[in-house]
């Protein structure tokens, strides 16, 4: 099995949110795999992009909203 994660495992809202935020994309890269499927698995449950762009944003400010 490929340890690696593809484009087509992240949902298109994340990886958008994500091209956006160079410094979160950072941090999820350097995430191990299991810890970046989790981040994913909870990114199903969001419905709107400002709060997609404000969970990702968690990776770089510790959940707090700037």
């Amino acid at each position: 099995m490929d340890k690696n994660l593809t484009n087509s495992d992240i949902p298109l809202g994340l990886g958008m949110a994500l091209a956006q935020n160079t410094e979160a994309l950072k941090v999820f890269g350097r995430m191990p795999v299991a810890q970046q499927q989790e981040f994913i698995e909870n990114a199903h449950l969001i419905r709107s992009s400002n709060d997609m762009r404000a969970y990702v944003n968690t990776l770089i400010d510790g959940g707090e909203r700037k």
